[in-house]
């Protein structure tokens, strides 16, 4: 019996330590508070998946969400016509590559966040579809290059229906809901800006 439980114990203490090990979808700087970060520049999405609709949508989202977080609106017409001038209209560069500084310098930014779409799809069964959404949030500091804050998580939306007709009408109607629930998340696990009412 005491052989049975030793190994009980040992296995229960294998699951906490991997339960503890399991990665967590964001992480932020310690001394984010101390970073002054108040005008942020919301790079268009990088694309992996979707098409570009799909990453306006989010971007809008981003803009909005960290509007109510406490961040002032830095337009997005105005960072993309800034770039322009730069990329000479060509919107298809690597956004990830661009240091933070030179946007910073660019646009009078204090941080960069950096998106990209990850997942944006359906995959069609006889009668399910799954709608996934996965998405990449990296906020870098316009001064030191640091991340401030990173998120990486999804979301999926289970619909059902008799017809393939019927599943892509459900499948368009929860893209929105879906992209919006993953942002939602991720703004939650970013500090406030400072002018927060909170």
């Amino acid at each position: 019996m005491g052989r049975f439980y030793r190994m009980f114990v040992m296995i229960g203490i294998l699951i906490a330590v991997q339960g503890c090990a399991w990665k967590q979808p964001y992480t932020v700087n310690p001394d984010y508070s101390k970073k002054g970060t108040r005008l942020i520049a919301i790079l268009p999405v990088n694309m992996k998946s979707g098409d570009v609709r799909a990453g306006q949508m989010l971007r809008e989202m981003v803009l909005s969400e960290l509007y109510f977080k406490g961040y002032p609106k830095v337009p997005l017409q105005g960072i993309d016509e800034k770039l322009g001038k730069i990329y000479k209209g060509n919107m298809d560069f690597k956004r990830e590559n661009i240091p933070p500084k030179a946007i910073g310098d660019l646009l009078g930014v204090d941080a960069v966040l950096y998106a990209s779409l990850e997942e944006c799809s359906t995959d069609f069964s006889f009668v399910y579809a799954p709608t996934r959404v996965a998405v990449f949030f990296e906020l870098r500091s316009a001064k030191t290059g640091e991340t401030l804050w990173s998120y990486r998580n999804k979301t999926v939306r289970r619909n059902y229906g008799i017809s393939r007709e019927e599943l892509v009408m459900e499948s368009c109607q929860v893209y929105e809901p879906a992209m919006q629930e993953v942002v939602d998340k991720a703004m939650q696990t970013l500090p406030d800006g400072p002018d927060s009412p909170g």
